[in-house]
């Protein structure tokens, strides 16, 4: 790029006469170089050194319209010769890198400090003769005595040992989840296909496989998954904000702007290309290369690509990921500043884990203090002994065994075992439910499903089963209820209608024969145009010979359908030299443009306004009320001479005859309405939002069970919606959409913008107490804005094009609606398991923590010693985060209402089940500490000396303790305060084999623990002792269930969201914003492009991505763009001119997933 060095040239020289021996008649330097222009330049450029796309391809060893001929041996060679679609993945993280990670936490440092000066101190022995300890007072009573000063590095090491194994455990943890992560990564990589023509027939390949010399099919929706020049295109407009940073879309054309470059849309229209450059050394491949540059040669190249195509360093994307895209603003966000807003249940966990640590803390020094002191005015005040040199190491002993207990009662306290339970919780979700037909792309949706209060979901293709079949047609002046014979139809009228649908269609669309006897045959393309071939084979007709007669490359003219048009129109040149447009559309929009339709003998008559009034009234109306889609279809001759300007749209599409109107059925899928009733009894309110016809909307509507006939809903279409939403200046008031959207339940006749504005309007309302969690289905490019502004937004995917699927974050693989259904099944599932784990932590929190502080303050020394402590730390965290995230969900979770947003997470049941059960471990602990030496008849554990041996006292604490731990983890499977706790505890093997697990393991420790673990074996009675106390737990649980909340108004519930909280993150994520933006212009550059390159191999901290709730997919493609103008682009293009363009509207700032576009007019 740039001026060529000698050496440089001379490398390329070689190359050219290397690549021109292999045969091809173009270098891959050229192909690199011919790739850079743009325009008329590039045009010129193709002329004079190709001659032209035919001459390039002829270079290239390809025929524009067969293809490559696909013969492996070739592909291999041209493989080698000009590079694969693919960008090489960065490493994923290492063991030990991940090691070092779980490193850093600050209790766990705390500990190793603890630990080493415990070490350090233990072998340190006092100078002087032995007798001399002696008058150091309690500091050595008993030390000697014993023999057993050598055995006080035990402790110390023991901490060390408990330290590596929760660091190995979280470690693990990490490697396992970015291995799934990256296994799912692969899986939505080797699903992303493309449309290549290979040896004259049209193939879907995985994109990794497209080799230069391809032909690939491009058509609106796509993702350019490679660099080439346009062939022939048909009104063929592209986004290329994700290179340019231009937020106007590009037309292109053979003869004007014939390139096309890889990771850019395209927005409307379609072609053909022939592929010229893949991976590496496409334009996006070119500035990840420059991404692993030296920082000093990083600046030289930054310039040079900042020449070259404006912000293309800002914002590329690897050609192979099928998602995550470029002009993903939801992931950008999410890398470069504080997320908008945290989901739910993460807002949630935050303030709750904030509100226990600092808690803890307090503890934890109160403790120290109170025990320095307690020894301090025992030793020099009671017993008035002076502070003598010799015996400094052994007080300073002491104080670190003050320190350790204090540790011990703040790791305790601190629950970091939450990021765990989520992240466990959250991975074993997404994987489920990869098996109910949900690709989870941002981690953090699954969970915000659950408290789903709105669903605002598309009719095609998601309740409907997508397979169109016309049944019923009006043509001739007659109203035909089911398809006629052909010999009952004009001929020349039938004639007309076989050649408007078979050309003017898209030709990728097809009817294939079944895949299996006897099935359906196979809808290829869009589902509309294979109802409309299916009525031609319907009426003994064959649209392919017509095809054939007439190939794509004769088409004169295409206007593709788009949502503001409406209706798709094809001009061909007649043998006479004259012209005939085919048109077809939406019925109402057609039918107002028709000025004649053919009578019962095929002949054009006069089509008067009264005659369409009466059309619609006798025919459309009672299609659509049947819940058909009706498509009228017409035509218009033109004279060859003088040719019509074909640009000036309005005066071409308009004076057409009608040729007939069909009615498509799109039946209901069976599964939808009983998916909707369980939706309604779960609190979420289902709404449609349809392109269709307002009467068609409302027939499908009712047999979904959407609405019920008698009820006070709204059906409206979209004109009336912005009547009643907008003002006098047509600007959208919050105040007029809290009139509508409560009671609307079917939109019609919509556009993309009137459904953003919808989401947004339910999801910024105050009217409702709770704010409303909004999900969102879509399949266009244009549902984009609103799939980015809801909560959580679902794409299609086998409907969907690539661009909504970028924005989503769940794809439903299959496009069905009940699978929504699932989704929310497994989101309430994640925050009741989480709530669960909650239940059960915190109990032993509080037990934990007082019983280390008040014995400790009472006998100088925990009950429960620090290693002891990690072993329950263990059990809590790693063990209980595993068993109880991993319950499967069951039909009853769909039988409450949603949580909403400002319910605590820690409900009146579940502080009435901690502080109970918290009560009866303490009444427990508390007797068998102070009365347990009588009980048992044995020696008390109590004032033991420094490094007394373990006691049989404290190990049947410490086993009790455990014991009772253990068996309230069965109770803490329900939180509704349901009576039976075993229930369903079979369907749940890891949950068994963890508890019987942890039993074996704590026999293990007592008996054989020893010295490490300050355990002394015990006899089976003792056992039998422990265990029956433990039992008590689950008979204690039903006494607690007994008790009615309303008696205990004191409950305090913790972890709420108020609308406080979320208004304060919000302005300082705001000042943030503007500072980070400034930052990020000025390093980009460096920082943004080392910390990752590649969003599919960007992993980093996997779990503190999880700790910030943001999504678990890889997000380096994104970390950039920071140009307002490109993170409006995707949403000001949408809106048709008439609307108010969107991009203020999109910034509010309460967007869940991530604001689309930065605040512009944020305010809380």
């Amino acid at each position: 790029m740039g001026d060529m060095s000698n050496s440089d040239f001379y490398a390329k020289n070689q190359r050219n006469e290397e690549n021109h021996a292999a045969g091809f008649g173009c270098s891959l330097m050229e192909l690199r170089s011919l790739m850079e222009l743009r325009g008329t330049e590039a045009t010129v450029k193709l002329q004079e050194d190709y001659g032209g796309v035919e001459g390039l391809c002829k270079r290239l060893k390809t025929s524009p319209t067969e293809g490559l001929a696909g013969a492996q041996p070739d592909l291999d060679k041209r493989k080698e010769l000009y590079g694969a679609n693919l960008i090489p993945p960065k490493k994923p993280k290492t063991f030990l890198q991940l090691v070092w990670e779980a490193l850093q936490d600050v209790t766990l440092i705390i500990l190793e400090l603890a630990a080493l000066i415990s070490l350090g101190l233990s072998f340190y022995h006092p100078p002087g003769d032995k007798g001399g300890g002696e008058s150091c007072g309690v500091a050595a009573g008993g030390v000697e005595d014993e023999g057993e000063a050598d055995a006080g590095w035990i402790e110390g090491a023991a901490i060390l040992l408990s330290v590596v194994c929760v660091v190995l455990v979280t470690a693990f943890n990490d490697w396992s989840k970015e291995k799934q992560f990256r296994g799912l990564q692969s899986r939505i990589e080797q699903e992303q296909k493309f449309q290549v023509v290979r040896g004259s027939q049209v193939i879907q390949l995985p994109v990794a496989d497209i080799v230069v010399g391809d032909i690939a099919q491009i058509k609106y929706g796509d993702l350019l998954p490679a660099d080439g020049v346009l062939i022939q295109g048909n009104d063929l407009k592209i986004d290329e904000s994700s290179l340019t940073g231009e937020s106007d879309h590009v037309r292109k054309a053979a003869d004007k702007d014939p390139m096309l470059l890889s990771g850019t849309h395209v927005m409307e229209g379609s072609g053909r290309m022939v592929v010229t450059a893949v991976g590496v050394n496409s334009q996006t491949g070119i500035i990840f290369t420059l991404l692993g540059a030296g920082p000093e040669e990083e600046e030289k190249k930054e310039k040079k690509v900042k020449k070259q195509d404006g912000a293309a360093a800002m914002e590329m994307q690897p050609l192979k990921s099928a998602e995550g895209g470029e002009s993903d603003e939801k992931e950008k966000k999410k890398v470069s500043v504080p997320k908008k807003e945290k989901s739910v249940l993460q807002g949630k966990l935050t303030k709750l884990a904030v509100q226990i640590g600092k808690a803890g803390l307090v503890m934890s020094a109160i403790t120290v203090i109170i025990l320095v002191l307690y020894f301090a005015i025992d030793n020099f005040v009671l017993q008035k002994l002076p502070w003598m040199t010799e015996c400094t190491p052994i007080y300073i002993q002491y104080f670190v065994k003050f320190f350790i207990i204090g540790v011990t009662v703040l790791v305790v306290a601190v629950p970091e075992g939450l990021p765990l339970a989520v992240t466990i919780s959250l991975a074993y979700s997404v994987k489920k439910m990869m098996k109910d037909n949900n690709l989870v792309r941002h981690l953090d949706a699954c969970e915000t499903m659950g408290n789903a209060t709105a669903i605002c979901s598309d009719k095609t293709g998601t309740l409907t089963t997508n397979r169109m079949t016309a049944v019923q047609c009006y043509i001739g002046d007659m109203h035909y209820k089911e398809i006629p014979d052909p010999g009952a139809l004009p001929p020349k009228a039938l004639d007309l209608l076989v050649h408007s649908i078979s050309i003017n269609s898209a030709y990728t669309t097809k009817i294939l024969p079944p895949d299996k006897e006897g099935g359906l045959p196979k809808q290829v393309g869009n589902k509309t145009e294979c109802g409309l071939l299916g009525l031609v084979l319907d009426l003994k007709r064959d649209y392919q010979p017509i095809r054939n007669q007439i190939p794509e490359e004769k088409l004169y003219k295409v206007y593709t359908f788009n949502s503001v048009r409406k209706s798709m129109s094809t001009v061909v040149k007649l043998p006479d030299g004259n012209f005939r447009m085919y048109s077809k559309g939406a019925s109402e929009i057609v039918l107002k443009k028709c000025s004649h339709i053919l009578n019962e003998v095929g002949e054009p008559r006069l089509f008067r306004p009264r005659d369409k009034d009466e059309m619609v009234k006798k025919v459309i109306e009672p299609m659509a009320c049947d819940g058909l889609r009706t498509i009228c279809v017409g035509y218009r001759d033109f004279p060859g001479d003088p040719e019509p300007a074909w640009d000036d749209e309005n005066s071409i599409l308009n004076d057409l005859t009608a040729i007939c109107v069909v009615g498509i059925e799109d039946p209901v899928r069976p599964e939808v309405p009983d998916a909707i009733i369980r939706c309604q009894r779960a609190g979420i309110t289902v709404r449609m939002v349809t392109g269709d016809n307002i009467n068609t909307a409302r027939a499908i509507a009712i047999k979904c069970g959407i609405i019920h006939p008698g009820e006070d809903f709204l059906c409206i279409d979209g004109k009336e919606f912005n009547r009643r939403i907008r003002n006098e200046k047509g600007e959208v008031e919050q105040e007029r959409i809290d009139k509508v959207w409560p009671k609307l339940r079917v939109l019609a006749r919509s556009s993309p913008t009137d459904k953003h504005t919808l989401v947004k309007g339910i999801i910024d309302s105050t009217m409702v107490d709770q704010r409303q969690v909004v999900a969102v289905t879509g399949d266009g490019t244009n549902d984009g804005p609103a799939l980015k502004k809801a909560d959580v937004g679902f794409a299609m995917g086998i409907a969907g094009t690539d661009v909504a699927k970028e924005a989503s974050d769940i794809i439903l693989t299959d496009d069905n609606f009940s699978s929504i259904v699932k989704a929310v099944m497994w989101g309430r599932n994640v925050y009741d398991s989480i709530s669960k784990f909650l239940q059960f932590q915190l109990t032993v929190n509080v037990v934990a923590v007082i019983v280390a502080f008040t014995g400790a303050c009472i006998t100088q020394d925990s009950p429960l010693k620090a290693v002891q402590m990690l072993w329950v730390n263990l059990i809590m965290d790693t063990f209980a985060s595993l068993a109880l995230a991993t319950e499967p969900p069951t039909e009853s979770l769909l039988k409450r209402k949603p949580y909403g947003r400002n319910k605590p997470l820690i409900s009146s049941t579940m502080t009435k089940n901690i502080l109970g059960h918290g009560v009866y471990q303490l009444i427990i602990i508390f007797t068998l500490l102070f009365v347990g030496e009588q009980i048992f008849d044995i020696d008390s554990g109590r004032n033991a000396p420094l490094h007394a041996p373990p006691s049989e006292h404290y190990t049947i604490i410490f086993n009790t303790f455990v014991m009772m731990q253990l068996f309230n983890e069965i109770n803490a499977r329900k939180i509704h305060g349901e009576r039976n706790v075993f229930d369903g505890i079979f369907r749940n093997p890891i949950f068994c084999s963890i508890v019987f697990g942890t039993f074996a393991m704590q026999i293990v420790i007592v008996q054989f623990g020893g010295k490490p673990f300050s355990c002394q074996p015990l006899d089976l009675e003792k056992w039998m002792w422990c265990v029956f106390l433990g039992l008590g737990e689950l008979v204690w649980g039903q006494v607690i269930a007994t008790i009615p909340n309303s008696r205990l108004r004191f409950l305090r519930r913790a972890g709420q969201l108020t609308q406080k909280d979320e208004c304060q993150e919000e302005d300082v994520n705001e000042e943030n914003e503007e500072i980070d933006h400034a930052e990020r212009e000025l390093r980009r550059g460096q920082i943004l492009w080392f910390r990752g390159l590649n969003r599919i191999q960007t992993q980093i901290e996997v779990v503190n991505t999880f700790k910030s709730g943001t999504s678990f997919q890889g997000a380096g493609a994104l970390r950039r763009q920071s140009s307002t103008t490109s993170q409006t682009q995707d949403v000001t293009n949408v809106s048709s001119p008439s609307h108010v363009s969107l991009s203020n509207a999109l910034s509010s700032p309460t967007s869940t997933t991530a604001a689309t576009a930065p605040p512009t007019t944020g305010q809380c």
